[in-house]
């Protein structure tokens, strides 16, 4: 490194400040009033000795902001596991709405393979409320992956309430929700290694839109 670069290096934004400063009035290179500053500042010291502390500060501040973006990929990488966890062979996602709420339900599903499968579905689903459109979606899924004979899936869905519904007890569970629940679990317990986790609405967007597609074709058969 050029002395050049250690004096710019070591400078501080006030001194960077008061050197440009100095150069104008005195005539002189920036380099010449930028050593006339960290000098004055340096005092008894001496400049090297300055410039010696301030690059095991400089270093002292590089590892800590190397420890705080290890962190933060940390904390990314933690968050991303809660919602979406180990990668299974298969993945399936679910949504479903009513229009209104309760109205006309339509749902939507989408079941991938390791070898490139990829099951969609877009249907309507009768008449109830977002739960129950939830419910009839997440079943759906469900079904497909035992007809498919599917071993190791992980299911999702933006719903936190058939979420917990499903892999809560039953201490609490909305009495009319627990036909449904009954079906659900019977079909994932025909399932070997299925995972049901919640996860953001923004990250279930394929589900919900094959869901739009079922209620936006009930429209329009009307």
């Amino acid at each position: 490194m050029t002395e050049h670069s250690r004096l710019l290096r070591a400078a501080f934004k006030a001194e960077l400040s008061a050197s440009r400063k100095l150069s104008s009035e005195r005539g002189i290179s920036l380099d010449a009033a930028l050593r006339c500053v960290l000098e004055a500042n340096a005092g008894a010291q001496g400049l090297a000795q300055l410039l010696a502390a301030r690059e095991v500060a400089h270093a002292a501040d590089a590892q800590r902001k190397h420890a705080r973006a290890i962190s933060r990929t940390a904390a990314r990488t933690a968050h991303l596991n809660k919602h979406e966890g180990a990668t299974t062979p298969w993945r399936a996602w679910f949504d479903g709405s009513a229009h209104p709420n309760p109205g006309r339900c339509g749902i939507g599903g989408l079941l991938t393979g390791p070898a490139g499968e990829r099951i969609e579905l877009s249907q309507s689903a009768g008449y109830g409320d977002s739960s129950e459109a939830e419910y009839r979606a997440l079943i759906a899924v469900l079904d497909a992956a035992v007809r498919n004979k599917v071993s190791g899936l992980t299911v999702y869905g933006d719903s936190q309430g058939v979420i917990e519904d499903v892999n809560g007890g039953d201490a609490g569970s909305a009495v009319s929700l627990k036909p449904y629940r009954d079906q659900a679990r019977a079909l994932m317990a025909r399932i070997d290694g299925v995972t049901l986790r919640w996860l953001p609405r923004h990250k279930n967007r394929e589900a919900d839109a094959l869901s739009q597609r079922a209620i936006a074709a009930m429209a329009e058969a009307s």
